[in-house]
C-alpha cells in the first residue's frame, strides 16, 4: 500500500507537493502523515481530520474553514517540549516538516469530547454581547474570580515556560520599491521593476510565490499558470537588484514608506533551527525596510456566506477548496453542495469534480447566471439551483446536509419552500474583498465600491496597489495592472521601465455578482440556528443585530460591543458581513456604515522576532564607566542606574579592636555610608558622575531652544558660566534636571540624570523636529565621550589645586564658574558645581585619560584624607540639601512650584517655554497641591520608610485620609538623626506641624514637617 492511500483524502495525482518525500506529525496525540510540501492543515484535510479546535466563547467544533493568513479557527499549539512551545499558529500556514507535533488551543479533556460545549449549545441564550459587563457587575469583591475562570475558559494557547532555544535578529535594508504580494501582480510590477534596474524586493507570505497561479485552472501562454510563475521567479532570483523574500509577511506599514516584514527562516525544517555547518541560523528575521516606493499586491480574501449553522465543520470557503485540491491534491470530502454568488465561486466545483467527487448542486443567488464558468458547470451535468442559497448546514461535529431554499436576496426573506441535500461538505463564496489592510495602517480610509463589492484602499503618496488588492480581479487584467502600476512607481523616482510583453490569457466572461452578505431564514436572525460572522470570535449575525438594537450605531463601537474582527483574525474574513447587516438593521448603506480601522500587525508576529538580538544580556545592556575596573579592585558594590553600574558605597574592612573578633570584617551599608558622609562633610570626597547624561548643543538658536525646553531663562548665561535648570513635560510636570554651561556664544553642554539622559535627548530632538524644525540648532549625546569625577568637601580646593593650571582662587573662578585647563597634565573642563552643599568641583576629562586624572587624585589624596563614595552616600548629602531626583522626589504629577522652586521658573519669558500654559491651569494653581517638605521624626533614631503614607490624624477610622508620602528617607551622621523628604498637600503652609506615618506592623512613627534644606541652609559652605 502507497503511504498516499494511508491519507483517505488525498488524491493519487497532482498537486505540488512531493509525494516521494512523507512526513510523520502528531496532532493531539495521534500520528498521521502528509508530505513535503504540505501545510500542517492540508495534512490534516488529507487525513480526514474533521475538528481542530473549540471556538472561544461557546466552545463549538470547529474544523478548517481557509487555506491561507485568513484562516479563523485552526489555530494550534507548536512544539513537543515546552522550550519550543509557539501559541497560535495558523495550521494553514505552517509548512509540515517530519516530527512536527501540535494541539488544539482550546478543548478540554479533548478536543473531540469537551466539557465546555454544553455553553456552545445554551450560549445564545445565556452569553449574548457584553454579558460579561451585564453579568459579573457585582459583587465587585467576586471580580477576580469571575476573571480566572473567564480567562480559563476563554483559552487560546500559551506561552512557554522555558527558556528559548532559538535566536532571531532585524535586518534594516532600502530599496527603490517593495513589492507586497507575488501573485500575478505582484510578480508582473517585481519583474517590470527589476528589468528598469531599480532595487527591488519582493515578498510574499506563503511557503512559495506565485499565489493564485499555484492552483489556478487558467492557462499562461498555452501553459499551466504556475508555469509562468515559475520562469518569472527564476528570472528574479538571478537578479542581484532583487531580494526575494518567500515565508515573508508585511505585518506593518508605517509613516514615510517603512514596513515591517516578518520572515520565518525554519519554521518549515523543524521544532528548532537546524544547524547549518555548525551554526545555528536565526529561526525568523524582522526586516525593516525603507522604500522609495511600495506597491501593495496583497490580493483578496474570499468572504464566506452567513448562514445558520456555517460554522459546522466541513463548512469551506469555495477557493480554499479548490486550493487544497489544485495545490495539495487533497478533497476535504466526498459529497459537495456549492453556494455561490459569483461565478468564481464555481472553480471549487469545477475543481471536486475534476478529482473525481460527487457535487450535489451548485446553490447560486443569482437568477439565470450565464458566466462562462456556469456554462462549463451545466455542460458537465451539475445541477445548479439559482435564486437560491443554503439556509443552514446540518451536523454537529461534520456537515451531513444542506437545507436550500429560494430567496429574495432585496427584501431579506426566503422566497420558497426548503429542501434538504445529503452532503459531508459546503462550500461558500460571497465575493472578494481586497486586502486593505496594510494600506489602513497609514491612517487612510477605504472607500466602497458598489461594482465590486467591496472597500478598496485609500492611498497615500509614494503608495500604488495592484490586481485584486485595488479590486482588479481578472487575471489578465490583474497581469497588466501590475505592470501599469510598477511604471507608475518608478516614474515617481525618476526612472523609467522597458514595456514589457504580457503573457496570453485567454478571454472569459463572467457574469455579474450577487450582493449577499448574510442569507435570510424562515426564523428571525434571534432565533434562527446561529450564523456567524467572525468565526474567531463566535460573532453572530445575531450579536450584531442585539448591538444595534442596544444602541450601538458606530461601527467601531460595533466591533468593540461585539468582538468582531479582533484577536488574530483582524476581520480578514468577517468584517464586510459583519458591516453589511449592522448597516441593514440601521438602515444605512455599507459606506454610510463604513469599515473598522486596521492596525498592525497583520498577522501575529512571534516576540522573539520582535525582539531579535535584544534579548537576555542584549535585552539591557550593561554599561561600565571608564573607572570601574579601579571601583572593583576597590570593593566597591553597585547598583544599577539607568544601565549604568554605578559604585554604590565602598564597604572598608573594619579594624580589629579585639583579639577574638573576626579578621576581615567588612563594614555594613550603613557604616560605610556614614563614613563616606563625614568624610565629604569635613575633608573631601570623590564621586565617579561619569553617569551624567551629557549633550553638546550648538547652533545659532541654541540659546532660544534652551530658553523655550527650560523653565527658566538662558538669554543672558556668559560664556564660562553653568546654570541650574528644570525640564517639563507640556503638562507642566518636572521631567528631569541638570545644570547647563556655556562653553561659547552658540555652544552649550547640558547634563541630565542618569537615568533620564536617553529621555531627554529624545524629548529635545521631538520639539526641534515636529514643533520647532525652524530653529538651527543640533544635538549630540556625549555621555561616553566624558568621564566625570566630583571632587568634593572642605579641602577639595587644596587637593585639586596640586595638580591643576587653572587659578582655583575663589573669586576667580566662582560658583556656577566653569573653566578649561589642565588636571594632572591633561586637557580638563573643571566646573564648580555641587550637589552636595560643599566646596565642590567637576572634573570632565575624555574618557581615555580618566584612570590617569583618578589615580594622581589618590596620589596627592592621603594627607586630605580623600574618600571615595558611591551613590548611597551621594543620595544622603544631596537630600540634606534639600536637592531633588527626578524620579525620586517626583512622579510626573509635581511641578517646579511644588517642589518651592519658583525660582527657577520664568513666567516673563517671550516664547511660551514648554509646560507654561499647563502652569496656568487652576488645578496646578491650587493651594493644596502635594508639596516637597522635609520631614524630621520626633525620634531622631527613626529612619521613615520610603513610600510610607502621611495622615493628619493618627486616630482616624480606616480608611484614612492621606495626604502624602515619603519620597526620600535616610539616616544622616551628620544630624545624628534621620530626615526625610515627602510631597504633602498644602505643606509649604504646614511648616511646624506633626504629621504622623501609620505603619504594616502597626506602629506609628511622628514626624514634623520642616523645611527640604537640613544642613546649611544659607549656602555658605559651597561658596567658600
Amino acid at each position: 500500500m502507497s503511504q498516499s492511500l494511508k491519507q483517505p483524502n488525498r488524491l493519487h495525482e497532482g498537486g505540488r507537493i512531493d509525494r516521494s518525500h512523507t512526513l510523520s506529525f502528531t496532532f493531539n496525540g495521534t500520528r498521521y502523515q502528509g508530505h513535503a510540501g504540505d501545510t500542517l492543515a492540508s495534512a490534516l484535510l488529507s487525513n480526514g481530520v474533521d475538528i481542530v479546535n473549540r471556538s472561544f466563547k461557546y466552545s463549538r467544533p470547529r474544523g478548517i474553514v481557509a487555506a491561507g493568513a485568513e484562516e479563523p479557527n485552526a489555530l494550534v499549539q507548536l512544539g513537543s517540549s515546552e522550550a519550543a512551545q509557539v501559541p497560535n499558529v495558523r495550521a494553514t500556514q505552517q509548512a509540515l516538516f517530519e516530527g512536527l507535533t501540535a494541539q488544539s488551543t482550546n478543548g478540554w479533556p479533548n478536543v473531540q469530547r469537551d466539557a465546555m460545549s454544553l455553553i456552545g449549545k445554551l450560549g445564545g441564550r445565556f452569553m449574548p454581547p457584553g454579558f460579561y459587563y451585564k453579568t459579573f457587575m457585582a459583587p465587585a469583591s467576586m471580580w477576580m474570580t469571575y476573571e480566572k475562570y473567564i480567562r480559563k475558559g476563554a483559552g487560546l494557547g500559551r506561552s512557554p515556560m522555558e527558556r528559548d532555544p532559538d535566536h532571531y535578529d532585524h535586518l534594516h535594508q532600502h530599496c527603490d520599491l517593495l513589492v507586497i504580494g507575488a501573485g500575478p501582480a505582484g510578480l508582473m510590477a517585481g519583474l517590470t521593476a527589476a528589468r528598469s534596474g531599480a532595487r527591488v524586493i519582493l515578498c510574499d507570505e506563503q511557503e512559495e510565490m506565485g499565489g493564485s497561479l499555484l492552483d489556478s485552472r487558467e492557462l499562461l501562454d498555452h501553459q499551466p499558470a504556475y508555469r509562468w510563475a515559475e520562469r518569472v521567479i527564476d528570472e528574479l532570483g538571478r537578479l542581484d537588484n532583487v531580494t526575494l523574500l518567500p515565508r515573508t509577511t508585511a505585518n506593518g506599514y508605517h509613516d514615510h514608506h517603512f514596513v515591517t516584514l516578518h520572515e520565518r527562516r525554519t519554521e518549515h525544517l523543524g521544532e528548532t533551527a537546524p544547524l547549518v555547518d555548525g551554526v545555528r541560523p536565526a529561526r525568523s528575521r524582522m526586516h525593516r525596510v525603507r522604500a522609495g516606493q511600495v506597491l501593495l499586491a496583497t490580493g483578496a480574501h474570499e468572504r464566506p456566506l452567513v448562514y445558520g449553522n456555517n460554522d459546522v465543520p466541513g463548512n469551506l470557503i469555495a477557493g480554499a477548496v479548490s486550493t487544497y485540491i489544485r495545490r495539495y491534491g487533497v478533497v476535504p470530502g466526498e459529497k459537495l453542495v456549492l453556494s455561490t454568488t459569483n461565478d468564481h465561486g464555481y472553480r471549487a466545483a469545477l475543481d471536486w469534480i475534476d478529482a473525481g467527487r460527487e457535487v450535489v448542486a451548485i446553490v447560486d443567488a443569482r437568477r439565470n447566471p450565464d458566466g462562462d464558468l456556469v456554462a462549463e458547470a451545466r455542460a458537465r451535468g451539475i445541477r445548479i439551483i439559482d435564486g437560491a442559497a443554503v439556509l443552514e448546514a446540518r451536523g454537529e461535529k461534520r456537515v451531513s446536509g444542506a437545507r436550500v431554499a429560494a430567496i429574495d436576496v432585496a427584501a431579506f426573506k426566503v422566497a420558497g419552500q426548503a429542501e434538504t441535500l445529503a452532503c459531508d461538505t459546503i462550500a461558500s463564496s460571497g465575493g472578494y474583498s481586497p486586502v486593505i489592510h496594510l494600506a489602513s495602517h497609514t491612517g487612510a480610509r477605504p472607500s466602497w465600491d458598489d461594482e465590486l463589492l467591496g472597500f478598496v484602499p485609500s492611498l497615500v503618496k509614494g503608495v500604488h496597489a495592484a490586481g485584486s488588492a485595488r479590486g482588479v480581479h481578472g487575471l489578465a487584467e490583474g497581469l497588466a495592472d501590475g505592470t501599469a502600476k510598477a511604471c507608475e512607481a518608478l516614474a515617481a523616482l525618476g526612472k523609467s521601465a522597458d514595456a514589457i510583453a504580457l503573457p496570453q490569457v485567454d478571454a472569459r466572461y463572467e457574469s455579474t455578482a450577487c450582493a449577499l452578505y448574510q442569507v435570510p431564514h424562515e426564523k428571525p436572525t434571534l432565533r434562527a440556528p446561529k450564523q456567524f460572522v467572525d468565526l474567531q470570535n463566535d460573532v453572530t449575525a445575531a450579536a450584531i443585530e442585539l448591538a444595534t438594537r442596544e444602541g450601538f450605531e458606530s461601527i467601531e463601537h460595533v466591533k468593540r460591543y461585539t468582538a468582531m474582527g479582533f484577536g488574530t483574525d483582524q476581520g480578514k474574513l468577517g468584517n464586510i458581513n459583519g458591516m453589511a447587516i449592522a448597516a441593514r438593521c440601521l438602515g444605512k448603506s455599507i459606506p454610510e456604515v463604513g469599515t473598522t480601522v486596521f492596525r498592525p500587525n497583520y498577522t501575529p508576529v512571534t516576540f522573539g522576532a520582535i525582539a531579535g538580538r535584544h534579548c537576555r544580556e542584549l535585552f539591557e545592556p550593561k554599561r561600565y564607566t571608564a573607572l570601574h575596573q579601579w571601583h572593583v579592585e576597590h570593593g566597591a558594590e553597585f547598583e544599577d542606574v539607568g544601565q549604568w553600574k554605578r559604585p554604590w558605597y565602598f564597604p572598608q574592612v573594619r579594624p580589629q579592636v579585639r583579639p577574638d573578633a573576626t579578621n576581615g570584617e567588612r563594614e555594613s551599608m550603613a557604616e560605610a555610608v556614614a563614613r563616606e558622609c563625614l568624610a565629604v562633610r569635613e575633608k573631601v570626597g570623590i564621586l565617579d558622575a561619569s553617569t551624567l547624561g551629557k549633550i553638546d548643543i550648538q547652533g545659532p538658536d541654541a540659546r532660544e531652544f534652551l530658553g523655550r525646553i527650560y523653565t527658566n531663562k538662558w538669554a543672558k548665561l556668559a560664556v564660562g558660566r553653568a546654570r541650574y535648570g528644570l525640564m517639563c513635560k507640556d503638562d507642566g510636570m518636572l521631567m528631569d534636571d541638570g545644570t547647563t554651561s556655556c562653553l561659547a556664544e552658540n555652544h552649550f553642554l547640558m547634563t541630565t540624570t542618569t537615568g533620564g539622559a536617553a529621555g531627554v535627548m529624545e524629548w529635545l530632538e521631538l520639539w526641534h523636529q515636529t514643533e520647532w524644525p525652524e530653529l538651527d540648532v543640533t544635538f549630540t549625546s556625549v555621555t561616553d565621550h566624558w568621564a566625570t569625577m566630583t571632587v568634593t568637601g572642605p579641602e577639595a580646593r587644596k587637593l585639586l589645586a596640586e595638580i591643576t593650571d587653572i587659578d582655583l582662587d575663589r573669586d576667580a573662578f566662582q560658583f556656577m564658574d566653569w573653566r578649561q585647563g589642565k588636571v594632572a597634565g591633561v586637557p580638563v573642563r573643571v566646573f564648580r558645581i555641587s550637589f552636595t552643599g560643599e566646596l565642590a568641583y567637576e572634573i570632565n576629562v575624555q574618557a581615555n585619560y580618566a584612570m590617569h586624572v583618578w589615580k594622581t587624585l589618590f596620589e596627592h589624596g592621603d594627607k586630605y584624607g580623600l574618600t571615595p563614595y558611591g551613590t548611597e552616600t551621594m543620595h544622603v548629602l544631596r537630600a540634606e540639601k534639600g536637592f531633588i531626583i527626578a524620579g525620586q522626589d517626583t512622579d510626573g504629577s509635581v511641578t517646579p512650584e511644588d517642589l518651592g522652586m519658583q525660582w527657577a521658573v520664568g513666567y516673563d519669558k517671550p516664547f511660551p517655554w514648554v509646560g507654561k500654559r499647563a502652569l496656568s491651569r487652576s488645578d496646578t494653581r491650587r493651594v493644596d497641591r502635594k508639596q516637597l517638605v522635609g520631614l524630621k521624626p520626633k525620634d531622631p533614631k527613626v529612619v521613615l520608610k520610603e513610600g510610607a503614607q502621611i495622615v493628619l490624624d493618627p486616630d482616624h477610622a480606616i480608611p484614612m485620609p492621606m495626604v502624602g508620602h515619603v519620597t526620600s528617607s535616610y539616616y544622616s551622621p551628620t544630624l545624628e538623626s534621620g530626615f526625610a523628604l515627602a510631597v504633602v498637600k498644602g505643606g509649604h503652609s504646614r511648616m511646624g506641624e506633626t504629621v504622623y506615618l501609620p505603619m504594616a506592623d502597626g506602629k506609628t512613627h511622628a514626624a514634623e514637617i520642616v523645611s527640604t534644606i537640613f544642613v546649611d541652609p544659607k549656602g555658605a559652605r559651597q561658596n567658600v
